[in-house]
């Protein structure tokens, strides 16, 4: 008796690591080396690099991308890096035709089973491009932002719901964002729940006083988001909260577009001595900042179901979210954390009803249950993959 075939899949994931954006899709490298880590995977990643036309390409935020290696082994998984043109203001109507040439230009030669988008958009429209040039059946999966954004945008949506009816089954982070592809058109029994994982042996309880003592942060009650600082992750809201919540000092890990208001909001409202930017924070030393944190405040307008989220429960830090994505399916219990109005006054409240009663942290994180794991989502994606195939092979005549 023979073994099975390896199953060849191309995965494209316009959001993933390199050299110069090392926390960039971070959670897609992890599901990706889960699905590689699964026997009979043959797996190969396009993550295409878009730079704009010269002489925009000159800019600093540039410079290292043009500088990355067009092929490389990236934390043992074969990586392409093929580039892209970024077209100002018309590039999302032409992103995934851009990223599908480009794609299929890297992988020439290769034969694949199947094509695998790890983003809605561009990287779904991108895979239907590449899978019907390649004669393949195709997945795509939805996160967050691919769908409250680009599946309402009129240059955008038309190619995100084409993308899905071809598609030979989908993928969604939580049951919420699942319903959220159903309100926009695409068919909810082509769609399964696919929940991310967590790194355990990284992200677990520890010693709270000791985490602080590590990071130099007083006894203070400390509240903390981590994310990109822009304005739908909603840190506005957590800063104007605190003038309610004297004595409580705030710490923002993460860079973006915001900062510069945020600061100066912070100084009008008199609470710039309590709020902290941080930068950038390694997934490595994360940990150990949630575990000084008495909650993690993440009031967004919109996600899928946030990997930060996980990772501050599963360190024993309860949360206060807003109703965004799949919010319920993680904060089960207020041992959890709370699901908060997006306004300064809900924050308010949710966070003194955590500082007067702070649960276990072993409490808190017993209560995911076990949902959230690595292994798991590697084995879940790569039965998916086959069926996507088992799928496509039935509708041929």
């Amino acid at each position: 008796m023979t073994d099975a075939p390896p199953l060849r899949v191309l995965s494209i994931a316009t959001l993933f690591p390199d050299a110069a954006r090392p926390n960039f899709g971070l959670f897609v490298e992890k599901s990706l080396r889960a699905l590689a880590a699964q026997p009979g995977i043959e797996l190969t990643v396009v993550a295409p690099v878009g730079l704009p036309p010269f002489p925009l390409s000159l800019h600093p935020r540039y410079r290292k991308l043009r500088g990355l290696p067009r092929t490389e082994s990236w934390n043992g998984l074969t990586v392409h890096r093929p580039r892209f043109p970024l077209i100002p203001r018309i590039g999302a109507r032409l992103n995934p035709a851009l990223v599908a040439r480009a794609v299929l230009s890297a992988v020439q030669g290769q034969t694949f089973d199947v094509v695998d988008a790890q983003f809605f958009y561009p990287d779904g429209p991108a895979a239907m491009r590449v899978a019907a040039a390649l004669g393949l059946p195709f997945s795509a999966k939805a996160r967050g932002a691919d769908i409250s954004h680009f599946g309402h945008g009129p240059a955008t949506a038309p190619q995100l719901l084409a993308a899905a009816d071809k598609a030979a089954a989908l993928l969604a982070v939580s049951d919420a964002m699942r319903r959220d592809m159903a309100a926009i058109g695409i068919d909810p029994a082509k769609v399964t729940t696919h929940y991310t994982g967590i790194d355990t042996a990284r992200f677990h309880p520890g010693d709270r006083a000791a985490a602080r003592a590590a990071l130099d942060i007083d006894d203070a009650p400390m509240i903390l988001t981590v994310g990109a600082l822009i304005p739908r992750k909603g840190q506005e809201l957590v800063i104007e909260a605190l003038a309610a919540l004297p004595g409580v000092h705030y710490y923002l890990a993460g860079a973006g577009e915001a900062e510069g208001h945020y600061r100066a909001l912070a100084r009008r409202l008199g609470v710039a001595d309590r709020v902290h930017f941080m930068g950038p924070v390694a997934n490595a030393d994360l940990p150990m900042l949630y575990r000084a944190a008495d909650a993690v405040v993440m009031p967004s307008v919109s996600e899928g179901l946030a990997n930060a989220w996980v990772e501050a429960i599963a360190c024993g830090t309860p949360i206060v979210i807003s109703d965004a994505g799949g919010a319920a399916e993680l904060v089960t219990s207020p041992v959890a954390g709370r699901i908060a109005a997006r306004s300064p006054e809900a924050i308010v409240q949710a966070v003194q009803a955590i500082l007067a009663n702070p649960p276990a942290a072993s409490d808190v994180a017993a209560t995911l249950a076990g949902r959230f794991d690595w292994n798991r989502n590697g084995r879940e994606l790569a039965a998916h993959l086959r069926r996507c195939i088992n799928r496509s092979a039935q509708k041929e005549p």
